[in-house]
């Protein structure tokens, strides 16, 4: 029988991978079921079948588990090749957008998460700086390609291009739960990228 790999922490015990995965499936199960205000370590455990101790050992706090595994998960979901045209580089990240926003945990996960950042100034600040920055980098990224490549103005102000990036599909996936027509990601995309080339600068 093949035996899980593993991996040690800095100055710490060997982790097994196997564990720290049913520990990650087992938060995300617990906090689409109760939230994140009654979310628990020893409920996350108790789901993955392990000890609390097993938890204490990867992540120091209910926070700090949420953040790395969020961050993890939202960072997976905006990685997308490159394809040699921005077009269709922003036409594959919109598409793993859509997937990640449409995906039964994310439809309960995302509404609590942001209510619970309201009354929780650390986590709304953890999760600005690990979910939200990490997905705008890897979106700048693709962005600044288009610029090199000549596809897309040299002084496109990035920032304001990364909120008309997230936006259109998380107000109508999230905000206004409205199914998207197979044609809305090319539409979208082509509209971006006509704003993207026309804004008056």
């Amino acid at each position: 029988m093949p035996t899980p790999s593993t991996r040690r922490s800095p100055g710490g015990p060997v982790l097994q991978d196997a564990l720290t995965d049913a520990l990650a499936n087992a938060f995300f199960q617990e906090l689409a079921a109760v939230g994140y205000g009654r979310l628990s370590i020893e409920a996350v455990a108790r789901r993955a079948g392990a000890g609390k101790a097993a938890v204490y050992r990867r992540w120091s706090s209910k926070q700090a588990m949420a953040v790395d595994l969020i961050t993890k998960a939202a960072v997976a979901a905006a990685e997308v090749p490159d394809t040699g045209s921005v077009r269709a580089d922003v036409r594959a990240y919109l598409a793993a957008a859509a997937e990640g926003l449409r995906h039964p945990l994310a439809s309960k996960i995302i509404p609590d998460l942001l209510a619970e950042a309201g009354r929780e100034p650390a986590l709304a600040t953890a999760l600005a700086d690990g979910v939200g920055g990490a997905r705008r980098e890897r979106a700048a990224a693709l962005l600044r390609r288009g610029i090199d490549r000549g596809e897309l103005p040299g002084d496109l102000d990035i920032p304001l291009a990364l909120d008309f990036l997230a936006g259109p599909l998380y107000w109508r996936l999230t905000v206004v739960n409205v199914p998207l027509e197979s044609s809305y990601l090319d539409d979208l995309t082509a509209m971006l990228l006509s704003a993207f080339r026309a804004i008056d600068r």
